[in-house]
């Protein structure tokens, strides 16, 4: 199984739109979304210091393996289909992928203002799809 797990803030819109995007663009599946501040997301990032869980995503790769904030972009990328060049840029440039991460997530409440409510109910529609 070549599944990742993504976890996410559950209460950012932002993040959400962001994940349901990528749920779509994920048709083999290989996403398992999971809300950081459930049960399961506490597990899973029981050996992260708690102030760490809602500062970026985290991804949990096959092996165990957990990347957090701009070190996730390439993982997840890489692991979509035609993403290969996007994740492959990011790992050669990585300083500056986690820059840019940084900047997205520390301005997530400001980018996720910009959404409509609409595009908040699609991606949570989507989120709970790939859930079931």
């Amino acid at each position: 199984m070549n599944n990742l797990i993504v976890l996410y803030d559950g209460d950012c819109g932002f993040c959400k739109v962001v994940l349901a995007m990528l749920l779509r663009w994920d048709r083999a599946r290989r996403l398992n979304p999971v809300t950081i501040q459930s049960a399961q997301g506490e597990k899973l990032l029981g050996g992260l210091a708690r102030q760490e869980h809602l500062r970026s995503w985290h991804l949990l790769d096959p092996e165990g393996m957990l990347y957090s904030g701009g070190a996730g972009v390439p993982i997840v990328f890489d692991a979509l289909p035609w993403g290969t060049p996007i994740a492959r840029t990011a790992s050669c440039f990585p300083e500056t992928t986690s820059r840019v991460y940084d900047w997205v997530a520390k301005n997530r409440a400001l980018l996720g203002r910009l959404l409509k409510a609409r595009a908040r109910a699609w991606a949570t529609r989507v989120i709970a799809e790939r859930r079931v």
